[in-house]
């Protein structure tokens, strides 16, 4: 499994947000790019960036330091926030970006976004599915920042777009988000066993290398963890560990 760092950005710094809400922000710091070089001095081979003010707004104003670490660094970046048409996709996946995470569109927009995928293929483009559990146990889609319900689950949005040659999901479930309180491990291990095909990229929730192992053993593709690198609660002893018993 692969660790993948986070860096959000908003404003031009790097910040984490609690569940989504863009009133409960963290600055971590004021260079994203100094993050990026350090994420990539303890080893890892992959980031993931969030334009927040791209996610708002649907103009990119992050782009001149997404470029920067992709000129940079060598790491395989996915980028999500903001990208709202294929002409967006395709600029990005010509400029240094590896996979365009498509979050919302996703879900409101999905005869579009099949488009994408058939088009640019299925290894560039990363859902990103948002979901909260019901009180039935059923993870249901939220869109738009989190703002909005759906009464689309998670199953049905995957199925839907099999036969588009999706690859990959990153899926987060919102109550875990910043929050330190521990992956939902649970979720991801049905997810696995319902598409083993595709690779599915946990977020939310992680606080310690357990987690991680956790995830790694429930056969997530990947994790991404932002608040529990920034806050030095995974150690480079730990993540080198970690990734030389893979």
């Amino acid at each position: 499994m692969i660790i993948i760092p986070a860096i959000d950005m908003k404003d031009g710094r790097c910040v984490r947000l609690y569940q989504g809400e863009f009133d409960q922000q963290t600055e971590y710091s004021k260079d994203p790019v100094a993050v990026a070089h350090n994420f990539e001095r303890l080893g890892f081979s992959h980031l993931h960036m969030v334009d927040l003010d791209g996610a708002q707004s649907g103009n990119q104003e992050n782009q001149d330091i997404v470029r920067r670490i992709a000129n940079t660094t060598d790491f395989s970046i996915q980028l999500g926030g903001g990208i709202r048409d294929q002409t967006s996709a395709e600029l990005w996946l010509k400029s240094g970006v590896d996979r365009c995470v498509v979050g919302s569109l996703a879900v409101t927009q999905a005869e579009s976004v099949k488009k994408w995928l058939e088009k640019v293929g299925g290894d560039r483009i990363v859902l990103a599915l948002d979901v909260r559990i019901n009180e039935s146990g059923t993870p249901l889609l939220s869109t738009h920042g989190w703002t909005r319900e759906s009464e689309t689950s998670l199953w049905q949005c995957v199925d839907d777009y099999l036969a588009s040659g999706l690859r990959h999901v990153l899926c987060t479930d919102i109550s875990r988000d910043g929050a330190m309180s521990g992956p939902n491990v649970e979720l991801y291990r049905e997810f696995i066993q319902r598409y083993p095909d595709i690779s599915l990229q946990a977020s939310g929730g992680v606080r310690h290398i357990g987690d991680l192992e956790a995830l790694r053993d429930a056969g997530a593709a990947a994790a991404i963890t932002g608040r529990a690198l920034l806050d030095g609660r995974i150690s480079k002893q730990e993540i080198s560990s970690f990734q030389h018993a893979e």
